[in-house]
């Protein structure tokens, strides 16, 4: 639950419907955006990193009708109808794991993945990275598990057994590791 006492991942929840280059054109629920091939819509992922340079990574509820019990990075959702990306994702991080950071916007890209005959994510996500202010205290709604990785150990993990985790990790991760990377270790350091 949130601090108004709603649900924080309410299925009804209107989303941001956009198109290829990320403008809106209306809005739908999150279960609705979710069927079949999915809808395309606004989305957001987030890496945060503690101070010597590992990745908090979430292990998804068992309850997440898309990839349950999947490995997944520190924090994803989607902006609601008239949010911003920046303010969405910031409250995430509170509801998910009671973290606050400072998020640096890294890059965004769109992809599709689909969950055998369940659903499907079509997303224009939005990536971001920033580090932890502490350890997390995970919302068990959301949560199964946490913990945190070194970058060459994800990357070994994810090669050889990329089932484990969701797709756009593994889509994120390889852009993070051959763009951002150094830049986010340098800052890690420098905390």
């Amino acid at each position: 639950m949130n601090a108004l006492g709603a649900p924080a991942n309410n299925p009804a929840d209107l989303l941001i419907l956009v198109d290829h280059e990320d403008r809106e054109t209306g809005f739908m629920s999150k279960e609705d955006c979710h069927r079949g091939r999915g809808v395309l819509h606004r989305a957001f992922s987030i890496f945060l990193f503690d101070d010597r340079g590992q990745l908090l990574l979430q292990q998804r509820s068992a309850q997440k009708p898309l990839w349950p019990l999947a490995w997944s990075n520190s924090c994803c959702s989607h902006p609601r109808r008239g949010e911003a990306v920046e303010a969405a994702a910031s409250r995430r991080l509170h509801e998910e794991l009671a973290l606050g950071a400072e998020l640096a916007f890294l890059y965004k890209f769109e992809y599709e993945a689909r969950y055998g005959n369940i659903g499907a994510e079509h997303e224009l996500c939005w990536v971001f990275a920033g580090f932890d202010s502490g350890p997390p205290a995970a919302n068990a709604t959301e949560i199964a598990d946490w913990r945190y990785v070194a970058p060459a150990a994800l990357t070994a993990e994810i090669a050889a057994d990329p089932a484990r985790f969701t797709p756009w990790l593994r889509l994120e991760w390889a852009e993070i590791t051959s763009q951002h990377l150094p830049w986010i270790l340098e800052r890690a350091a420098q905390r």
